[in-house]
């Protein structure tokens, strides 16, 4: 008999690719080709969100269920939709601790959304690419105009009512010239726990009928990326020169999930699936019950199903699900097979796999000589790091010890 998959996340969008902005790099807003106006108008019913609630948190065999709400914009539903799904999530707990966590692009958020989030104690991730030239030139709104103060100006009301908050930060072909100023940047506002994400989306050299330039993650045919994409070599390099000033200044202060996964991975803990070995429990759910593998692959041959019609539990163990989530591994190119650093990367992940491999086959990672010059420049340092961690001594010591091991002391 199959084992059943413990604990899986889920992001739901409740609010599905429904976005009050209109960022030139967005890979999500081409999802509301499949669902044709009328569907569900980009809004979760009761009914869909009661089964929602009810079943993730049934399927969960964990004491702690985590809820991630994405888009899309889910401030876009209104308080009163969230003040709804707490409530659901209280009265089907059956005693277990409910987590939240809610991703934002930050502009209409006011104190009424801050008390709210303090109140029920949801942690809130804003997304900020920097600083106002950084973040303004490609988070933009539907006219056009630059976002930035918005944002802040949401920030401002996280703040003040002390609402738990981390950054998420897509880096691009600009800003990932300029690591310590988009680092800094960010402390200054607050942000103590800070991810990165390096942003590549292919563009197809013909076409499809229907005027499309983005395509499929597993298409691999003759392709460009587009001009926003990060330069692979440059996000290894844009992560060595932060990660070489936080471990000296930073560690223990500020959290770097970049970092952060590759020392739990160091230890034998799981990481995040982009560099677990497998992937597939990491599964998407839109507005109107549909879930799908992944959250990069939202195409119709991913769908697994409708928590209106099937058991949020029986897709997680689907056999479609099982297999994605093995392809992973068994898809592997020549050159990860061959990598020092592989239990650290395990090939990245397979939407951005297609570039040509040493055997020539379209399955070599576009991060990966980017990946590879990280890797290789952090890990001595970190393995210099986990015995310091493991004595317990404070983080100020680690700091000044670290600084002493760069100086060849």
């Amino acid at each position: 008999m199959k084992a059943q998959r413990q604990n899986f996340q889920l992001i739901a969008k409740p609010s599905g690719s429904l976005c009050n902005l209109h960022c030139d790099y967005c890979f999500y807003l081409e999802k509301a080709q499949l669902y044709p106006q009328g569907q569900h108008h980009g809004k979760m019913n009761g009914a869909t969100l009661e089964n929602f609630i009810r079943q993730h948190i049934d399927a969960q065999q964990a004491d702690v269920v985590d809820f991630i709400w994405q888009g899309g914009e889910p401030t876009l539903l209104g308080l009163d939709f969230f003040r709804e799904a707490v409530r659901l999530q209280q009265h089907y707990r059956h005693g277990k601790t409910i987590n939240n966590f809610f991703q934002t692009n930050g502009i209409r958020l006011n104190d009424a959304w801050a008390l709210f989030f303090k109140t029920h104690r949801f942690l809130v991730g804003i997304s900020l690419d920097g600083d106002k030239a950084s973040h303004d030139l490609y988070r933009k709104t539907r006219a056009g105009d630059g976002t930035f103060d918005a944002v802040m100006t949401g920030l401002a009301a996280l703040k003040r009512h002390h609402v738990e908050f981390n950054t998420l930060t897509v880096i691009n072909a600009d800003n990932v010239k300029k690591p310590l100023e988009i680092y800094h940047f960010l402390k200054r506002a607050g942000s103590r726990y800070q991810q990165y994400i390096p942003l590549v989306e292919r563009q197809s050299t013909q076409p499809d009928a229907d005027g499309m330039t983005l395509i499929q993650p597993d298409f691999s045919g003759q392709c460009r990326v587009a001009p926003w994409s990060t330069p692979a070599k440059a996000w290894g390099r844009f992560l060595n020169t932060l990660f070489d000033h936080w471990i000296q200044h930073d560690f223990g202060s500020v959290f770097v999930m970049n970092f952060e996964q590759t020392l739990a991975s160091l230890t034998g803990l799981p990481g995040i699936c982009v560099h677990s070995e497998t992937c597939g429990g990491n599964l998407v759910l839109e507005a109107n019950g549909d879930v799908y593998a992944c959250d990069h692959f939202v195409w119709p041959e991913y769908k697994l199903g409708n928590i209106n019609q099937n058991t949020l539990a029986s897709l997680v163990n689907s056999e479609n699900q099982e297999a994605f989530g093995q392809r992973k591994l068994n898809n592997l190119s020549a050159d990860c097979l061959k990598c020092s650093v592989r239990a650290q990367c395990h090939g990245g992940c397979p939407k951005h796999r297609f570039l040509l491999a040493g055997d020539g086959r379209a399955n070599k990672n576009y991060f990966c000589d980017g990946l590879s010059l990280h890797l290789h420049h952090c890990l001595p340092v970190m393995r210099e790091l986990l015995p310091l961690m493991h004595q317990q001594l404070p983080a100020q010591r680690i700091r000044k010890i670290m600084k002493k091991y760069y100086q060849g002391g």
